[in-house]
């Protein structure tokens, strides 16, 4: 039986309107993809059929809470406590608003809902990410400050199919079949082998109403990235990124090649960042973060550069979150390795991009493209809540090659175990994220080092077999 005080509702503010104004709009669509984002940014859900959409709007859809205790390979992680500790019991997920869309060249045709958890009676349920960033932005806009922002998108397109050695490669053209091992950064010509999938990319971008603006070649073989216009709801700015990924994994697969998003899938390139760019606005529409007649930074720009510095150790494991992600962070791969800032700088953690001073904002770079953008986002506003708050001087700025200096400033967690310790021990962590949360992202994260620890390699014979 169905708790009593169970909700009809929805508390996400979805409506069944929106739902009977998509059916309406699109009658050829015959399922949807019902997507909730657990703690490593995978979606879990279901398809359902087309008529079941109306009842989703109208009651919500029933899923176990276990789903946001899950591991990477999607097996349950115990500690979290949302396992058998609950009875493994159903909570209620309802539409995100602003989500439901068609879903480009499938076929039968279909659309697509994200979903947030929430309990019975309609509380959130603070272990589902996005609803942990919700909370940080209700936090500012009771200070009068709402966060805009844009993630980047750095991904590489491999080849389904191994090389001789058993490594991954870059994909060839989807155009003409050509194949490159050249680090062509920034070559247009070279996009254009990839014009028929870039062009699905844009279509079905546009078909879900996602800003993905500008498309460059980047700085490995078969590297890519896609940026996201600026968003004034950072919310919406998330959500961009979680369908973003999706859309290009499937467009990827449609095209017979491989979308990859580990944060370092080629040992000698390389890896893929998710840099986030963020700015506060007052209530008055104002960008916080631009100077002042007089100033040469504006001071809250600068507290909140020195929330996001004095934090950035203990909150590693939120950007960096599996084993591969320690991999990107070499010297001179264009990925932070010291929590240091600078003004149009690429080897520092924090870069303050040149331009208009009423578009001063921040740029977050320690983040890999594997990481989850609720996660980091909330954790990003929680540092800079904490910059100002508290003042913080996030000391001087980073000039010139900030790898040279990065010895200095080796406040930074050494490797994934580390961070894992960092964050266990972090009583900010557990305050940004929330104490739910916080548990839940750790247990999952020790589970999975756990997993990779005990793992007898192929580099393990390799080096000792025959030698010890």
């Amino acid at each position: 039986m169905d708790n009593p005080n169970a909700v009809t509702t929805s508390p996400s503010g979805s409506t069944p309107a929106e739902a009977k104004a998509f059916l309406e709009g699109h009658p050829e669509i015959e399922a949807f993809d019902i997507v909730l984002t657990d703690a490593n940014g995978i979606g879990r859900g279901k398809i359902v059929r087309r008529h079941e959409l109306m009842g989703i709007f109208e009651n919500g859809r029933h899923l176990p809470i276990s789903i946001l205790g899950l591991d990477i390979t999607g097996e349950d992680v115990h500690e979290t406590g949302l396992v058998w500790d609950t009875g493994d019991g159903d909570l209620r997920a309802w539409p995100i608003p602003g989500t439901l869309v068609p879903l480009f060249g499938t076929n039968p045709p279909r659309g697509q809902v994200l979903m947030s958890m929430h309990h019975l009676d309609g509380q959130p349920m603070t272990s589902d990410p996005r609803l942990v960033l919700a909370r940080q932005v209700e936090l500012l806009a009771a200070r009068g400050l709402h966060p805009a922002g844009a993630f980047e998108l750095e991904f590489f397109l491999l080849s389904n199919e191994r090389d001789a050695d058993g490594k991954v490669q870059p994909a060839r053209a989807v155009l003409d079949g050509r194949r490159s091992a050249k680090t062509e950064v920034y070559s247009v010509d070279h996009l254009h082998g990839m014009e028929p999938l870039f062009s699905d990319i844009y279509a079905a971008a546009k078909a879900q109403g996602i800003p993905a603006e500008t498309v460059i070649s980047e700085y490995a073989p078969g590297q890519y990235e896609l940026t996201l216009n600026y968003r004034k709801d950072v919310m919406r700015a998330a959500d961009d990124l979680v369908m973003l990924k999706r859309l290009v994994r499937a467009q990827a697969r449609r095209h017979g090649v491989t979308a990859c998003f580990m944060a370092k899938p080629i040992e000698a390139y390389a890896g893929s960042g998710m840099h986030f760019h963020v700015s506060l606005q007052d209530d008055a529409g104002r960008n916080v973060f631009t100077e002042g007649a007089g100033e040469k930074w504006s001071p809250k720009l600068l507290n909140a550069l020195g929330g996001l510095i004095h934090t950035m150790a203990e909150s590693m494991l939120v950007f960096a979150p599996h084993a591969n992600s320690w991999r990107r962070f070499v010297s001179q791969s264009y990925a932070p390795v010291a929590p240091s800032w600078g003004v149009n700088n690429r080897s520092v953690a924090l870069r303050v991009p040149a331009g208009d001073a009423k578009n001063r904002r921040i740029e977050h770079r320690p983040s890999g493209v594997d990481a989850n953008p609720y996660l980091v986002a909330a954790t990003v506003l929680a540092g800079i809540v904490k910059g100002l708050d508290e003042h913080l001087d996030p000391g001087p700025e980073t000039t010139g090659n900030g790898y040279e200096q990065a010895a200095e400033k080796s406040s930074m967690p050494a490797d994934w175990r580390a961070a894992i310790e960092a964050a266990r021990g972090s009583d900010f962590l557990k305050s940004a994220l929330g104490p739910d949360l916080h548990r839940t992202f750790v247990a999952i994260k020790q589970a999975e080092y756990l997993r990779v620890a005990r793992t007898v390699s192929e580099l393990d014979y390799h080096l000792y077999l025959h030698e010890v």
